[in-house]
């Protein structure tokens, strides 16, 4: 198919997945990737806190340190993919990502080559974040743009979901070295081989079409007349703003639960093992949440949908302060699971819809910053809260308050616009 069609939008759902599935497979996988280290921190807390005699606190802070520094350089990436293209900037970035993550093999108890090797995961991290494997598939899938970016996003999802008992069988089979290898070389090789492959986003596609790589640049430059706003228009949208903040008081919360969920349970007397797979049904819960809200986007009011998937995050919340049985801690994780399944993927639509295709790659850049940092806060301020009053209870309650103020925020967000394709404007 050529990559006019391709650009024209005019395809029908099933065309689209006809010939788009495996670049949505591949882009999942590879997302897949970026969140395995973050996945799998609470399972190293334990061991690394043994054997060195670091807190929470600190531990949870390397996470804080490489999404901090991935937040500053997500806006230069999201330039860097409008102008070079997804495959180029994901299949380079892949092969560094397992390179730093094996390094954290060399640990020695330094708590500055701890910091030091969060940064440069951080650094080389960027390049395979949620940026560039939304953008490949948001320029390709129109009709069915939903469903994709929940196929994509359901990565980290299973991420969440396989990490858990597989780095807890790890780490108790090898020790928590090779954990950090084996992980790396692993899912990153088969990371790098289906995107290789597969991976082909719509830059990509006009470049395969064409006699060489220049007359590809130039097709694309003729083509794609791209609809959407301008960097500047962005910046001033309101509704723009409202989704940043939203997502970004959201993920914080979420992904702090998320992290402390393992050493939650095992403090409430849970076995190791057993809290590895009680974990993983967020993973469950969250891979439910991206198709089950995919599907529900492309067919209802986008901010209604995304709106109350965030705010029901709340209940996973409320649920947890005190003393609840086992079976209320595992609904709880359920919900948060879901909700955090979808944080990513309803920024990215609402992104393409409300921003447009223009500049999306900027747009979401600064959007995927955003929700980085507040990744990287979450485990940290959950950790400094517990390390200060010995319980959850203080980050639970900000919990609730905050991801209901989220949810409230999506809500009142405008009617979703149409775009007129051929000016690039507005409707």
């Amino acid at each position: 198919m050529s990559a006019d069609t391709i650009a024209s939008g005019e395809r029908t759902a099933m065309q689209e997945w006809r010939s788009g599935w495996l670049l949505a497979l591949s882009a999942s996988v590879g997302f897949s990737f970026f969140s395995i280290l973050l996945a799998a921190t609470g399972l190293f807390m334990g061991p690394l806190g043994e054997e060195f005699g670091w807190s929470r606190a600190f531990l949870s802070s390397g996470a804080s340190i490489s999404t901090l520094v991935t937040a500053l350089l997500g806006p230069f990436l999201g330039a860097m993919i409008d102008r070079f293209g997804a495959r180029r900037v994901a299949l380079p970035g892949i092969v560094l990502v397992i390179a730093s993550i094996s390094s954290f093999s060399l640990l020695d108890g330094s708590q500055w080559m701890w910091i030091a090797l969060w940064l440069v995961f951080g650094a080389v991290a960027v390049t395979i974040k949620s940026t560039v494997w939304t953008a490949a598939v948001v320029g390709v899938f129109e009709k069915s743009r939903g469903l994709a970016l929940g196929v994509t996003l359901a990565g980290t999802a299973v991420a969440q979901m396989i990490v858990p008992p597989l780095g807890n069988y790890l780490i108790t089979e090898f020790g928590w070295r090779y954990a950090f290898i084996y992980l790396a070389l692993g899912w990153g090789g088969l990371t790098l081989l289906l995107c290789w492959l597969f991976f082909f986003d719509i830059r990509a596609r006009a470049e395969r079409a064409s006699k060489s790589a220049a007359d590809a640049a130039q097709k694309a430059a003729q083509t794609l007349h791209l609809p959407g706003l301008t960097i500047p228009e962005a910046f001033r949208s309101i509704t723009l703003w409202k989704l940043a903040v939203s997502n970004f008081i959201v993920m914080v919360l979420t992904i702090g639960l998320a992290v402390h969920l393992f050493p939650i349970l095992t403090d409430a007397g849970v076995s190791r093992e057993r809290a590895a797979w009680l974990v993983s049904l967020s993973g469950l819960a969250g891979i439910i949440g991206k198709f089950v809200t995919g599907w529900m986007l492309d067919r209802y009011r986008p901010n209604w949908t995304g709106g109350l998937t965030l705010g029901a995050a709340a209940l996973a919340f409320c649920t947890l302060i005190g003393t609840p049985p086992l079976w209320v801690i595992i609904v709880a994780m359920l919900v948060n699971g879901y909700a955090a399944g979808a944080k990513t993927h309803i920024t990215g639509f609402l992104t393409a819809g409300y921003g447009g295709m223009k500049n999306f790659g900027a747009i979401y850049g600064f959007m995927s910053s955003l929700l980085t940092l507040a990744a990287g806060l979450g485990p940290f301020i959950a950790g400094l809260l517990y390390d200060r009053s010995g319980n959850y209870t203080e980050f639970l309650i900000a919990g609730t308050i905050g991801c209901a103020i989220g949810g409230l925020l999506i809500v009142s967000m405008p009617r979703y616009p149409e775009w007129d394709r051929a000016r690039g404007e507005k409707a």
